[in-house]
């Protein structure tokens, strides 16, 4: 891995003059875009499909609970990372129009509504459902903020391999809120997380890199070139296969997640040797877009494999959808 010359220093980015000048006064709209809800969103249906599929019950309102601890964990983490990257996300065409950059939030409310919102969903989730749980819940933050946003994203190339364990804490924590425990098939929903977000993220940063660059964020692409980057990609996918299966193997997903895992997989593999093979930037868009619908699809089908009952109720929707497009 070749060194970068890049000046990753915070004092190094140039001051941004919006930055907390409020143009007019914050909306409620500009506090729940410092959540990152559409990162939230996979977060928790992946807690969602780790607390469904653990052994026991949990109630149902302490269910939901621990569900709302997730998400509002994962959106104060969020919100802190915006307050610490504001200098960068003022630079990126990707993140410009966020509140901050943008003035519609000071730095100083972002910071205070991050702290807040985590202290509050980590003593919530330990006082309803446990302290395991609520470990595991103050652990991901702390990895995402200080490990990942802090320390890793602008010293290293790796920050998107160490720093994705944040991303994958979720389906162990849901996990935890029913069991109290950390066992081998959580870890394995971990590890699936952990080992699909470099590609996922790698993808993104190559028709992305200029944006990186200029921003100074030692990306994969920035520091060693595209080429390199797409090996990368191509050997995670690779190693990602087996994970994938892994939660067919210790009996927590039948032979329909089995096997439709390995479809799902092969898919993701053969978009990795197209990224690859090809100079242009589509396939590692496609790629990008493929592994969110790729997570998606996992987690989905480990949830409906512990719901046969429900498979019925999703067939007659597809038959009904069917009828309605005239292709039935």
């Amino acid at each position: 891995m070749s060194d970068t010359s890049i000046d990753l220093s915070r004092e190094s980015f140039p001051t941004v003059a919006t930055v907390g000048r409020l143009g007019s006064p914050a909306q409620v709209a500009d506090f729940i875009a410092l959540l990152k809800p559409r990162v939230m969103s996979l977060v928790v249906f992946t807690g969602f499909a780790g607390l469904f599929v653990a052994p026991g019950t949990l109630h149902p309102f302490l269910a939901a609970v621990a569900i709302l601890c997730i998400a509002v964990s994962a959106g104060a983490a969020g919100a802190i990372n915006m307050w610490y990257d504001r200098d960068i996300d003022a630079i990126m065409e990707r993140t410009c129009r966020r509140p901050i950059p943008r003035g519609r939030v000071t730095p100083d409310d972002a910071l205070a509504f991050g702290v807040v919102l985590s202290l509050f969903s980590v003593m919530l989730m330990g006082l309803a459902v446990n302290w395991v749980a609520a470990g595991l819940l103050a652990s991901a933050s702390a990895f995402y903020i200080f490990v990942y946003t802090m320390w890793l994203k602008r010293r290293t190339p790796q920050n998107i391999v160490i720093g994705g364990a944040a991303g994958a804490f979720p389906p162990m924590i849901g996990w935890a809120a029913v069991t109290g425990t950390v066992s081998l098939e959580s870890l394995a929903l971990f590890a699936l997380i952990f080992m699909w977000t470099p590609p996922h993220f790698w993808a993104l940063s190559l028709y992305r890199q200029g944006d990186y660059a200029k921003a100074g964020v030692p990306m994969l692409p920035v520091v060693a070139g595209k080429a390199a980057t797409k090996r990368h990609m191509l050997v995670y996918t690779v190693l990602l296969f087996p994970v994938a299966l892994l939660p067919a193997f210790l009996g927590i997903a039948g032979p329909v997640y089995a096997v439709s895992a390995a479809l799902l997989s092969g898919c993701f593999l053969l978009l990795a040797v197209k990224v690859l093979r090809r100079d242009d930037n589509k396939p590692a868009r496609d790629m990008f877009g493929f592994s969110i619908l790729y997570l998606f699809a996992l987690f989905g089908l480990l949830i409906l494999d512990r719901a046969p009952g429900l498979w019925p109720g999703m067939a007659a929707t597809f038959e009904g959808g069917l009828q309605i497009l005239g292709w039935r």
